[in-house]
């Protein structure tokens, strides 16, 4: 069996919800506010409109179905893309959540055998953001909470503001899902100033690797030391800079509110095996270990690697935790009449 936890949906409820935040499907991209996702790919639309329609025929169920079977997925665990988290947008952004919230629970139900979710929320607000949490497990069924990097309009992972939402996520006994954002879209009508894409391409990694460390250095993981986080893209940098990590946390940082080790807080975290050349995939199984691994691709994205659990040295059982056993265990996800 094969669960890809890392997938995002865009439906049409998810679109051109407000008139500057949009979001909006262009021909220039994925566009909110005055930032356009950048592309090298010309556009195949003749107009916003069918950019718009291109984008809602690949995240039909039978679209999505028809791209699982051609590579043997199972069950994909869906999430709102990460350049629309609107954590910038003011109040808009805890309506936005609850939009979404809305959108991915009645798509999954839909068809619940083949999709479930990830809730999203505005950690800009974290008040809101832990009644949406509430009422997003509690009543529309999300398996979890997607988190976008560290910046949540200033407030940063680290941050005691952020408390209750821990608090809230671990009593619910739902794991978070990491996945980083481009901060260039803090920069307003500047975001053309990132060159080469860089906040999206490099930033989401470097998101990812600082939630990683504020987090523990921030002594969340001692205050909810249930909380258990899945953070993608193979953990950004984290995993890579282990060691260094560990040392300097202990020899560098004073100013660190966490009481153990660095390395005692890894059985909090979960991550996955996207990176792309089977020899660093191996070094992430060498160092995480079979029963901290997920499987998570951005499913449907810009590329596609084939079944990361490969040319890795693993049996089958240990293959099959990462491809869905240790999803099931982490998510709780149904899984009745998967073959």
């Amino acid at each position: 069996m094969l669960i890809d936890i890392h997938a995002h949906l865009v439906t049409k409820g998810m679109l051109n919800r407000h008139e500057f935040w949009g979001p909006f499907m262009k021909t220039s991209g994925f566009t909110v506010g005055h930032f356009s996702l950048g592309t090298k790919q010309p556009s195949k639309a003749r107009n916003d409109a069918e950019a718009e329609a291109n984008l809602l025929a690949r995240m039909t169920h039978e679209s999505r179905r028809q791209l699982m079977a051609e590579r043997g997925v199972d069950k994909l665990v869906l999430s709102a893309p990460s350049h629309a988290f609107m954590y910038w947008a003011g109040e808009f952004g805890s309506e936005y959540a609850r939009i979404c919230n809305d959108e991915m629970s009645a798509y999954c139900r839909q068809d619940p055998q083949h999709f479930d979710f990830w809730c999203h929320a505005n950690l800009a607000e974290p008040e809101a953001a832990v009644q949406e949490i509430e009422r997003a497990v509690t009543q529309l069924g999300a398996k979890g909470v997607c988190v976008g990097g560290t910046n949540f309009n200033g407030i940063e992972t680290h941050d005691e503001r952020l408390f209750p939402v821990w608090e809230k996520i671990e009593k619910l006994d739902v794991p978070i899902m990491v996945h980083g954002f481009n901060q260039s879209i803090y920069w307003g009508e500047k975001h053309t100033d990132d060159k080469f894409e860089t906040t999206s391409i490099v930033g989401d990694c470097v998101d990812e690797t600082l939630f990683f460390w504020y987090l523990i250095c921030g002594g969340a993981l001692d205050a909810f030391p249930r909380l258990k986080a899945y953070i993608t893209h193979a953990g950004g940098m984290a995993v890579f800079q282990l060691g260094r990590l560990s040392e300097l946390n202990q020899a560098m940082a004073p100013d660190a509110r966490n009481r153990k080790p660095l390395m005692d807080y890894l059985e909090n975290f979960y991550f996955d095996l996207d990176v792309h050349a089977p020899g660093l995939r191996r070094g992430v199984v060498e160092v995480v270990g079979v029963d901290r691994l997920v499987y998570g691709t951005n499913f449907g994205g810009a590329y596609a690697h084939g079944d990361l659990t490969e040319n890795l040295g693993l049996n089958d059982e240990d293959r099959e935790k990462i491809r869905s056993g240790n999803a099931i265990r982490l998510l709780k996800l149904d899984t009745p009449g998967m073959h």
